[in-house]
């Protein structure tokens, strides 16, 4: 009798389709291979493997090769089969891999930093290697050379990096909460602009150079979008997370957000909508719904003989309000709002049931996700991190990608 196949709704959840295990230590990053059943990772415990899937189904290492260093970061090209791998020694160290991912030649090492390489992406156009570290600095090196051609420097570790290849800008989130947008020449760099907005240290950097959207995600559990080719500048701020977020991928097509937290979250976005802006929140001496002086205006206090209250501001507007005038909480998810927060009372009368539909999706990874990469066209991801195991996931229930060959969840 044949097997009843029962269709998956896309509104369901993603499919793990396998599991690698055997690192020894944290699992720095893995990618996939594009067109390959394969999986790439570098990990802490000095290992960089090279997994392709046998016919039993199961993953096993057909390049298993021990740096000198904890390896923090990795780079792919998979036109020219590059690979450049951080370590915590601040060196990146340059393989070629054959065709059949069998055998992987050391090309050359670069002395791109002074301590741990945070993240690396590589230029086939100009033949560069763009590196951020723990030494507080962006460099960029030649790769047909092997020469350091510039370095910048910030005021904090430099945590991870974006490039744009056609303008050769560069975006650079540090543990300060700041993104530096910069110009890289050849020889050196200009400073364009300055982003600020979140209250935690940049963990994740997503660059989008068709619709010209930057994403970052921080500690503090938030992402912002950044509209920077908008002449406005536009900001939207995306809180749905409980822990940190680790890794982000804007899918275009789509017109989603995947992001992963350090607790296992994996949230799916709608970006494909009219978002609002949140407000920023508005400075007063006294509640700008009843008047009632805050505690620090001694003067109002004085001459209204009453105890000052404590200051709050209300999500959706923006204004400052006592504890009394803002006893509600409501999630808002047009303003990227899908928890409750706390809002004035006037502002909860406003907001409609159909107005608290979330925009997002919420799934869990079950293991700590240090890292994630996508395979947009195949509608695939790999999460890695501290547990030492490497999850290859199925994407396409829940953001519509179509399923090329290659992996199946058979």
């Amino acid at each position: 009798m044949a097997a009843e196949i029962h269709s998956r709704p896309q509104s369901s959840r993603p499919v793990l389709l396998s599991k690698v295990e055997g690192h020894q230590d944290v699992v720095s990053a893995a990618l996939l291979i594009p067109k390959e059943d394969g999986v790439i990772t570098a990990s802490e415990d000095r290992t960089i493997r090279v997994w392709l899937k046998r016919d039993s189904g199961q993953y096993w290492p057909s390049i298993y090769h021990t740096m000198s260093s904890p390896c923090s970061a990795m780079a792919y090209h998979h036109d020219s089969r590059r690979i450049f791998v951080g370590q915590d020694n601040g060196a990146i160290m340059e393989f070629h891999i054959s065709e059949d991912f069998n055998k992987m030649n050391f090309v050359k090492t670069y002395p791109a930093h002074q301590n741990r390489v945070s993240a690396i992406t590589f230029c086939l156009a100009s033949e560069w290697v763009i590196s951020t570290g723990h030494d507080k600095c962006i460099s960029w090196m030649c790769t047909r050379s092997g020469s350091m051609l510039g370095r910048h420097y910030f005021t904090s570790w430099a945590s991870c990096l974006q490039y744009d290849h056609e303008t050769r800008h560069a975006f650079v989130g540090d543990y300060s909460g700041q993104i530096t947008l910069l110009k890289l020449e050849q020889n050196t760099c200009s400073v364009i602009t300055t982003l600020k907005g979140h209250e935690g240290s940049i963990t994740s950097l997503w660059w989008d150079p068709v619709q010209r959207l930057l994403f970052s995600g921080a500690s503090d559990h938030s992402i912002i979008m950044w509209d920077i080719g908008g002449r406005k500048g536009r900001t939207l701020l995306l809180q749905g997370h409980h822990d940190k977020v680790q890794a982000i991928c804007y899918i275009q097509l789509t017109r989603q957000l995947v992001s992963c937290s350090a607790d296992g979250g994996i949230a799916v976005w709608n970006m494909d909508i009219s978002r609002e802006e949140a407000p920023q929140w508005l400075e007063s001496d006294s509640c700008q719904k009843c008047e009632q002086p805050f505690f620090w205006n001694i003067k109002q206090m004085w001459d209204t003989k009453t105890l000052g209250l404590r200051q709050h501001h209300c999500r959706k507007c923006g204004q400052a309000v006592c504890g009394k005038c803002s006893t509600k909480r409501s999630s808002y998810p047009i303003m990227g709002f899908e928890f409750q927060v706390r809002v004035c009372d006037s502002c909860f009368e406003s907001i409609k049931d159909e107005d608290r539909t979330s925009l997002a999706t919420f799934h869990e990874g079950k293991h700590n996700i240090s890292h994630m990469s996508m395979d947009i066209s195949r509608g695939l991801m790999v999460t890695c991190g501290s547990d030492r195991i490497v999850k290859i996931w199925d994407m396409t229930p829940v953001v519509g990608c179509s399923l090329a060959t290659g992996f199946s969840s058979r």
